[in-house]
């Protein structure tokens, strides 16, 4: 008797019995599970087999289609073959044979003789067409590619054909078409799909249209997107927000390394709050009490007290939010920069404005693709960012609260900007200056952080800013205190246990160089930029108070 099967019999009846039926049911699991891969295999043999009504030996044509077996695409062997990228495809390449990989996006069979086929590589297609042709084209492989599912991944080998300009292809981003070859597919979609890709790439404009004719269009919600999301992102708009958000990324390291910052790493489980306040998410640290960094802040200035004058960041930042907002998350990539200074803060502003100007200016000049394929399905403006003299615009806080004033906008007295004012702010500065671009200096001390350097000339104020783009706050930054004792007092009026950020307040005691700097939320950049309706379309896999898969 093996211990199991005595530690069984010791127990009473119905713990036996409970225990059988759990077997049963991994039993039952394990039954289901091999009746689904073999009604997988059986699916797949009969699409592998759906184009010919006769035996592969019967179509000559037999070897120029079908499924790669899998064995075949193990890294078996390496062919040397010259594969074209679907964005390149152009009428230059006329009459040219090609090989392509791509997902099947759309099936059109329009007779037992001629089927199109539209493949997607990223954000680009190519309408495909294979028409019966003695010796070219069989009617197995025609039956072939109608049998295809959507999403599946296929190789297709042809010849570029090029349409009259009259008659352009509106199924497709590039203007020529594939002639049909050879076609295998290398990885066939066996499930249904949870979402279309037509669907989730729908334009409101679209749905406007279809209301006003009476047509019924399939409308996927955000939160059915976000729950389907590896299929969600295959989206043209999506594949755009992605690319512009790593260019924004690229051009923000590229510009500070220019200025001879350096990239620094800072860690994300801290002791303390690097913010104050309650928006941080606590744990346990092998007994000891930790939290997640609010931001990099306090390792960016214990940096640059080490002797690095110039540091900057990409990393994720978290932020224990309980607000379910349009530009809110609960975890964000921040863009953050520390700087020694040599007399004033408005050397932080400049650097703001000169290297946000380069990053749009970027944005602009290199992903037109990108931003034409956001606008097909988001139509947004141009982000207009410069004045007539290429400056960018600043204001201080107390400007800023007379136009709201003079527009009959109620504010707390000395207090920070809700949404609703900035926006109104946004608008009004559109209005009078023409640009969606700011910058707004010297915010009232009591709503920055316990470092924020106070006025020289009242206590009241701060040598802080916001930067601002379409309304909304994306960037806030200051002189930092580095001084001690009043580094010291500032933390703990502002609540902050001290000797949770002992480290931190140590580093300014040998002593610390002048220095500010800012941080900037890449999601609500880029959301701004590209004027979308919610910073979950920026995010990879967004987490928020109410999301934390997939």
């Amino acid at each position: 008797m093996d211990e199991g099967e005595g530690f069984v019999k010791k127990r009473g009846d119905g713990e036996g019995a409970s225990l059988s039926k759990n077997k049963a049911k991994k039993d039952a699991k394990k039954a289901e599970k091999a009746e689904r891969a073999a009604q997988r295999q059986q699916t797949r043999s009969a699409a592998s087999s759906a184009g010919a009504s006769e035996s592969d030996e019967t179509d000559p044509l037999s070897p120029n289609y079908g499924d790669i077996p899998l064995e075949d695409i193990q890294s078996k062997c390496i062919t040397g073959r010259t594969w074209t990228d679907v964005r390149e495809l152009s009428a230059e390449m006329k009459d040219k044979s090609v090989l392509i990989r791509g997902r099947v996006q759309t099936i059109r069979p329009m007779s037992k003789k001629i089927v199109f086929l539209v493949v997607r590589q990223k954000m680009s297609t190519v309408q495909c067409v294979l028409v019966v042709s003695k010796d070219i084209i069989s009617t197995q492989m025609v039956r072939f590619a109608a049998s295809l599912s959507k999403e599946s991944i296929v190789d297709v080998e042809g010849v570029i054909s090029v349409p009259d300009p009259k008659d352009p292809i509106k199924s497709a981003t590039q203007q020529v078409e594939i002639h049909v070859r050879k076609l295998y597919c290398v990885n066939r979609n066996m499930y249904n799909l949870p979402i279309n890709i037509e669907d989730a790439s729908r334009s409101e404009t679209e749905f406007k249209e279809a209301e006003k004719s009476g047509k019924q269009l399939v409308r996927v919600g955000q939160d059915t997107s976000l729950n389907n999301r590896v299929i969600d992102l295959r989206t043209a708009a999506n594949q755009g927000i992605f690319g512009v958000k790593s260019e924004v990324v690229n051009e923000f390291r590229r510009r500070l390394r220019l200025k001879k910052f350096v990239e620094i790493f800072t860690p994300k489980v801290i002791a303390g709050s690097s913010e104050g306040g309650a928006e941080v998410f606590k744990l346990d640290y092998k007994g000891q009490p930790a939290c997640l960094a609010q931001s990099p802040q306090l390792h960016k200035q214990m940096t640059v007290c080490g002797g690095f004058s110039r540091v900057f960041e990409v990393g994720p930042v978290f932020r224990a939010e309980n607000s379910y907002t349009h530009r809110h998350l609960c975890e964000f990539v921040g863009l953050d920069v520390e700087m020694e200074i040599m007399e004033h803060y408005y050397e932080v502003c400049d650097l703001v404005a000169e290297l946000f100007v380069a990053i749009f200016n970027h944005v602009n000049e290199n992903c037109r693709e990108e931003l034409e394929a956001i606008n097909r399905q988001y139509p947004f403006e141009p982000l207009k960012y410069l004045l007539p003299d290429g400056n960018v615009l600043r204001l201080t806080y107390d400007q800023g609260i007379e136009m709201l004033k003079e527009a009959g906008v109620k504010t707390e007295p000395m207090g920070d900007l809700n949404t609703e004012a900035e926006k109104k702010l946004g608008k009004l500065v559109s209005d009078k200056y023409n640009t969606d671009f700011y910058i707004l200096t010297r915010y009232p001390l009591n709503t920055r952080p316990f470092y924020t350097m106070p006025c020289h000339d009242n206590p009241d104020y701060s040598n802080s800013f916001d930067v601002f783009l379409r309304g909304e706050e994306i960037i806030s930054g200051a002189q930092r205190i580095h001084d001690l004792e009043i580094l010291t007092e500032r933390a703990e009026k502002c609540g902050i246990d001290v000797k949770t950020i002992s480290t931190y307040i140590d580093s300014f005691r040998h002593p610390a160089p002048l220095h500010g700097g800012f941080g900037a939320g890449l999601e609500r950049v880029v959301m701004l930029f590209c004027g979308l309706n919610n910073i979950r379309k920026c995010s990879l896999f967004p987490r928020d108070p109410q999301r934390l898969t997939p």
